[in-house]
């Protein structure tokens, strides 16, 4: 036992237990603190260890988080979008990017980058795109990935924009996203909810030569197109989820299939016989590639998750689940000499998407 020298001087027993109390309570709310202290540090530093992941469904599903989480000693946490426009929304909350990574088409990704969003990529931490596909790793042929000199996005997966029927309803494969708006099929259509791909397939479907860069007078041709085509729909959807459901249950005909083979894959698991088919004027086509913001807090950490969905495991895991294709493997079903167009942005996305919310939301034909 030790005793403070002010309690032996007044030769008190008491006094000198009393003191011993009193510096092991200051012991332990020494230790108490230095717990806390020390406690707080680790959780600061596990905080600066959170990737914020911007993505579609099926991108970044739980089992292929977790194992990223545990072998980088991270969190991760995801947040999904169902539209360009969507994404778009969520990358300009607040002063600047609240997230690390994205993914989004290459015609996004031009967008991002020319409004200083996105950081540069350090190919030598992305070892895994040494086993891409040698068009994908051709990253200067493919228009948005790179600008002056550096690397903003790695190609990920990619589908068509095709047409979907169901084979009992549509005895012959259509050939024209034109068949859309065949009376016989009036109340069977559904149609995705996104301004910048409705006007651009249907610019195809009408024969214009650049579906990305219409002039005033195929607008307005474009947009009245887009009204008559509303007597036809059953209704717009935004998630292929969403439009597997309606296709099915509504008994749907025709569809334009925004996410593709995803779709499809999504449909046959469902039981619809459904076919597949790329229109002779062309097809639109997206290709989601992975980017780092320049708000990405630990850039090594972001490289890291973007190498990681490159692994073959991780990208077979895309195909098998949603009938997506990958970039390091040829798809199985082959598009041939289709007339693949790669989405590009568009000549004015405010004038777009202005006509677009007037057309979803009924607004008279008279008024466009």
């Amino acid at each position: 036992m030790r005793w403070c020298y002010s309690c032996v001087s007044r030769r008190s027993m008491r006094s000198g237990i009393a003191c011993t109390d009193a510096h092991r309570r200051h012991f332990l709310d020494s230790v108490i603190l230095f717990v806390c202290g020390f406690l707080l540090i680790a959780h600061a530093s596990a905080g600066e260890n959170v990737l914020r992941v911007l993505a579609w469904p099926g991108y970044a599903d739980a089992d292929v988080v977790k194992t990223f989480e545990d072998r980088y000693h991270a969190k991760v946490e995801v947040t999904l979008v169902d539209s360009d426009e969507a994404l778009w929304d969520k990358m300009h909350q607040g002063s600047h990017p609240q997230f690390d990574v994205l993914a989004a088409n290459t015609a996004e990704i031009q967008r991002y980058t020319h409004e200083n969003l996105l950081a540069p990529l350090d190919l030598a931490r992305l070892p895994n795109t040494s086993r891409q596909l040698p068009r994908f790793r051709a990253l200067s042929s493919i228009e948005g990935l790179t600008n002056q000199g550096n690397v903003y996005a790695i190609p990920f997966t990619y589908s068509t924009m095709g047409l979907i029927y169901d084979r009992k309803q549509v005895s012959v494969a259509p050939h024209s996203m034109n068949e859309l708006w065949n009376p016989r099929y009036r109340g069977k259509v559904l149609d995705y909810n996104s301004a910048q791909h409705n006007f651009s397939f249907t610019a195809l479907a009408l024969g214009y030569p650049n579906p990305f860069q219409l002039n005033g007078a195929q607008i307005q041709t474009i947009t009245r197109k887009l009204v008559d085509l509303r007597r036809n729909l059953l209704t717009y959807y935004n998630l292929p989820e969403e439009a597997a459901a309606y296709f099915v249950q509504h008994k749907a005909a025709l569809m334009f299939g925004n996410y593709g083979t995803q779709q499809v894959e999504l449909l046959r698991r469902a039981g619809a016989d459904v076919g597949y088919v790329i229109p002779d004027e062309g097809v639109l086509a997206w290709l989601d590639c992975w980017s780092m913001t320049n708000a990405a807090a630990n850039r090594p950490l972001a490289l890291a998750w973007i190498n990681y969905m490159l692994e073959p495991g991780v990208s077979q895991l895309l195909t098998q689940r949603q009938g997506l294709a990958n970039t390091l493997a040829e798809p199985p079903e082959s598009t041939g000499k289709s007339h693949i167009i790669w989405i590009e942005p568009v000549e004015d996305i405010q004038k777009r998407e202005a006509l677009w919310s007037r057309i979803v939301s009924g607004d008279r034909p008279e008024r466009f």
